[in-house]
């Protein structure tokens, strides 16, 4: 692989989603050329039932498709999640698209779920050779109306269960209209419960266990974190991450690009990801693994989030400013803290 230092400047020359595109290719090559890889095992763990050899994964968003799981894995992970992916395909929202903001190390996207659709992501993830913990990330069609967002769920769960080693439902992406609504009040009721009901439905007629995890936002009040940990419990939800994009704008508005919509990401997520994570933390008393995403650009990021609380790690736009070096700064972080 060439070496990252290099490749970054001819990356970011390009347009963000041009230079996004042409990784996934040479990725997706590279796990077609080369044998699959075995996960390093750094301090491993075994939760939700599952098996991880090490504590730092892949954020869903990077490949939404499964294109290039085989050539990500070569990259160390200990699991590797997919999607966002949406029952039917769409083509997400209207380009430009995704901004980067290099003086504070972060991202703007507003993608919009844009995916092939989620038969042509299960076709890939079971053609893949690398046999690592594989999370597929669900989401709703734009055009399917909040009241039905349970049916395009469930639609997603039906089809992705037994490929799936989890599943993760998204409420939290900021970019699809009034998706966040779902994380509150009686709608998250009703999501979990229908998706707990359709859950235990599945596993009894495949006799398979598909644990489910639900990524939340960084925007949330106290009160919601409250719902969210109580209904967590109730509906016996397996994992949470914490957390997805924010909409805030603190620290970068006046950067660049810093007022374009969209959810932001990277550094300048850090400090409210890791609140929000401690926050569940302390309201779930380790009944529920917590799973860290948002602003890990280095392993002291990673040891950070353990600290906070999570069991595991998931990185993403610290892979666009850090390169593959990344990871194993990670996994050693991960490691050293969980032997001390």
């Amino acid at each position: 692989m060439i070496p990252y230092c290099f490749a970054r400047p001819a990356l970011f020359a390009l347009e963000p989603e041009t230079a996004h595109d042409l990784t996934i290719r040479a990725f997706a090559t590279l796990g077609r050329l080369l044998p699959p890889p075995e996960p390093p095992r750094r301090a491993p763990i075994t939760l939700m039932g599952l098996e991880f050899p090490n504590r730092v994964g892949l954020a869903a968003g990077l490949d939404k498709n499964g294109e290039a799981i085989d050539g990500l894995a070569r990259l160390g992970f200990g699991f590797i999640e997919v999607g966002t992916v949406t029952p039917r395909p769409q083509p997400g929202n209207p380009k430009p698209r995704l901004f980067r903001l290099p003086q504070a190390r972060a991202l703007i996207n507003r993608m919009g779920f844009n995916n092939d659709g989620v038969d042509a992501l299960v076709a890939r993830a079971r053609a893949r050779r690398w046999r690592g913990i594989l999370g597929i990330n669900l989401g709703k069609n734009a055009d399917t109306p909040l009241e039905r967002a349970l049916d395009d769920y469930v639609a997603g769960l039906r089809r992705v269960w037994t490929t799936a080693d989890y599943v993760t439902i998204n409420v939290s992406s900021p970019n699809t209209r009034a998706l966040r609504e779902l994380q509150r009040g009686d709608s998250l009721e009703a999501l979990l419960g229908g998706l707990r009901e359709e859950a235990e439905r599945l596993a009894a007629s495949h006799d398979k266990r598909t644990p489910l995890v639900l990524k939340i936002a960084p925007d949330l009040e106290e009160t919601e974190l409250d719902l969210i940990a109580e209904k967590v419990l109730e509906y016996r939800i397996d994992g949470v991450i914490a957390t997805n994009t924010t909409i805030s704008r603190e620290g970068v508005a006046h950067l660049p690009h810093g007022q374009e919509t969209g959810g932001l990401s990277g550094e300048p997520l850090r400090e409210r990801a890791t609140a929000v994570l401690a926050a569940l933390a302390q309201r779930l008393q380790g009944q529920v693994p917590l799973i860290a995403a948002g602003g890990i650009l280095s392993g002291e990021d990673a040891r950070a989030k353990l600290r906070a609380g999570a069991s595991l790690v998931q990185i993403y736009t610290g892979l666009i400013y850090r390169g593959p070096a990344l990871v194993e700064e990670c996994l050693k972080a991960t490691e050293e803290e969980c032997c001390r």
